[in-house]
């Protein structure tokens, strides 16, 4: 059974940083593509980043220059490390995992988390 658990969401002020952790299990961690999204209140799910088994990365137009997707195969965790947040960055952020290239499409991605909360207050 395939299970991928966020972590490292919170309330922080603009400006600040957080660190996002996505634990996986279940599947050969080192051969999918993972990626991130998140979905604020009445709004779609929308792509944030994606990370391919060779370390290769893609990023939404909003967030490059500002988020960093990372990660650590030996420990089954994707990282996305956000500077400079912003009010407009606040949602519910998930991971996704896919075999296959990178993609900025939710419904590509076989797997996906719960999600955790980032607030951003101003």
């Amino acid at each position: 059974q395939v299970q991928l658990v966020e972590s490292g969401g919170g309330l922080v002020q603009a400006g600040d940083s957080l660190r996002l952790s996505c634990a996986a299990s279940g599947l050969t961690f080192s051969t999918y593509t993972m990626g991130w999204f998140r979905q604020a209140p009445g709004q779609e799910r929308e792509f944030v980043a994606s990370i391919k088994r060779d370390g290769g990365t893609t990023y939404a137009a909003s967030v490059k220059g500002r988020f960093t997707v990372s990660r650590e195969n030996a420990k089954n965790t994707v990282y996305l490390q956000m500077d400079s947040l912003k009010p407009e960055d606040t949602a519910v952020y998930s991971c996704a995992a896919r075999s296959g290239d990178l993609s900025a499409t939710a419904d590509d991605y076989y797997y996906r988390g719960q999600g955790t909360q980032v607030t951003v207050s101003s």
